[in-house]
């Protein structure tokens, strides 16, 4: 963004707001140069609930004159203060800015909703506030945040008709798809999220049980978490949403491992307003982390393009680019593409012949890696987990592998496995891996998804489709991909009876294979 900063004129929130604001100090402006207004501020959200909020104003700002006004939720476990940098840049740019502690955390009254009505409620209360004592303008109103603001902001958005654009950075569309994908709880997720909450917030009664009936893997409560998920979900409300035109960019990273890109790569393609998809490599909310900090960041600098467009009115070119951007986890720059469909055009099958059977209960060292660390070291040093297909015990973990690609094989999108199966249980879980694998056997993982199912006839076939966590990836000439499948992964829960054993076929009539979206560099 490149404007100039200067410190802001109070802070009431100690240690931790000087952490959070030190980056706001990189590139200081002239001594002479007029900094924005910024105060802590107390609102009342709903049901008179204590809000902390602090407030950002250009510099000179009078009730004489009226400014677009953005509204940036906090994420999970994290202060008011921050967005602070960001709200500083966007106060330079025009903009009356207010962000605020959701309820439950830290000085913020109330307990832990998860996006609840209760916080869609808090968002419009907010947005009454800054209408009624700041000089922002009621016509023309965004939203955005990272993570649990993201989620947010686009539910504020299809509930609230005043909210004309939102930026959705590293957040959810759809919470179960994101938590409980392929029917499979994600523990390393879910226990990150409930330990941040425990040490900065208050969890709601509500909170607590569907946590402890997600660890228990309990399926007489099951019905009760979707049902509780899809109330927090924007793809619930995708209909109005789209009823209330705000236009909408989603960001995301392809590892992250708290809401996977998929569920934003389906809610995308809902959309009729608007819109952008802009996906990168990176782990949850790592992708925008340098922004906060006020270093320059691809994915802040155009979340500010977008509201100049949409609620300024600049001809900044935003809405005539590609709106679906993706950078590859190998390298270089953005490519865009016109549509999600189109990522995907192209598609090669892996057959998976023969049948073939593993033991379950046993990690064969074919993992999704750690949660945060593994996609985050992919980020910065394109160091994704790693496996050897040589040494894998073929006894818990079944492995097909292509031929060598004479060029460099572009995977975008998502793969998708197809196969029958016949469990000795009636439940149990697969996790299927995709790698690319080198001259010497060493596979980098290019992208995996979990797989449960409960309620089956042990010993009967029955066929299995599932979605791969959507990805970009570049397979160097000369290596080959290779299809993975165990039943033990630390980031999920394992349903598999002690000794239970699963065994994969190919039927003439319904041959098994992986599809990967791959097309020639």
């Amino acid at each position: 963004m490149g404007r100039g900063r200067t410190a802001p004129r109070t802070c009431a929130a100690g240690a931790v707001c000087a952490a959070l604001i030190a980056g706001s100090v990189v590139g200081l402006a002239p001594a002479a140069q007029a900094a924005p207004s910024v105060r802590f501020v107390d609102i009342a959200g709903e049901g008179g609930t204590v809000l902390k909020a602090n407030v950002v104003t250009p510099a000179g700002a009078d009730d004489a004159h009226r400014y677009p006004l953005i509204v940036l939720p906090t994420s999970w476990a994290l202060p008011q203060v921050e967005y602070i940098a960001q709200a500083r840049e966007l106060a330079d740019a025009g903009y009356v800015v207010l962000t605020y502690n959701v309820r439950g955390f830290w000085q913020s009254g109330g307990r832990i909703e998860v996006a609840g009505p209760p916080d869609t409620a808090d968002a419009s209360k907010v947005i009454d506030w800054a209408l009624a004592h700041t000089p922002a303008d009621p016509g023309h109103v965004g939203m955005a945040g990272v993570s649990y603001g993201a989620g947010i902001s686009l539910l504020t958005a299809a509930q609230d008709k005043r909210v004309r654009a939102v930026a959705a950075l590293s957040g959810w569309a759809d919470l179960i798809d994101s938590i409980y994908s392929g029917r499979t709880q994600h523990l390393q997720a879910a226990a990150v999220l409930d330990g941040a909450a425990t040490l900065t917030g208050r969890e709601s009664a509500e909170l607590r049980e569907i946590f402890d009936n997600l660890y228990a893997s309990d399926l007489t409560t099951e019905q009760q978490m979707i049902d509780w998920g899809r109330k927090r979900s924007a793809a619930t409300y995708v209909d109005q949403l789209n009823k209330n035109g705000a236009a909408v960019m989603l960001a995301n990273a392809w590892g992250d491992t708290v809401f996977p890109a998929n569920q934003y790569a389906s809610f995308y393609e809902k959309l009729t307003v608007p819109k952008r998809l802009q996906l990168r490599p990176g782990d949850h909310a790592t992708p925008e982390l340098t922004g906060l900090f006020g270093l320059p960041n691809d994915v802040w600098t155009d979340t500010g393009r977008w509201f100049d467009h949409y609620l300024k009115g600049t001809d900044n070119g935003v809405d005539r680019e590609q709106p679906v951007r993706l950078k590859s986890r190998s390298a270089g720059g953005y490519e865009g593409y016109p549509d999600w469909k189109s990522v995907t055009a192209t598609r090669r099958k892996l057959a998976l012949t023969g049948s073939t059977t593993i033991h379950a209960n046993v990690d064969s060292g074919a993992d999704g890696g750690i949660v945060f660390l593994s996609s985050i070291l992919d980020q910065v040093a394109q160091l994704p987990p790693m496996a050897s297909m040589p040494l894998l015990p073929r006894r818990w973990a079944a492995v097909w592998q292509s031929e060598r690609y004479g060029a460099t094989q572009r995977v975008r999108g998502t793969a998708h496995l197809h196969t029958t199966l016949t469990p000795t249980g009636e439940s149990g879980t697969l996790v299927a891996y995709l790698y690319d694998v080198g001259p010497l056997g060493i596979g980098k993982l290019v992208t995996h998804a979990p797989y449960t199912w409960h309620g089956r006839t042990p010993g009967a076939p029955f066929g299995v489709d599932l979605d791969l966590f959507s990805t970009a990836y570049d397979v160097p000439a000369g290596h080959r991909l290779a299809m993975v499948v165990d039943t033990v992964d630390p980031l999920y829960a394992e349903h598999n009876p002690s000794g239970a054993q699963l065994t994969f076929s190919s039927p003439e009539d319904d041959p098994s294979y992986v599809s990967v979206p791959l097309g020639e560099q």
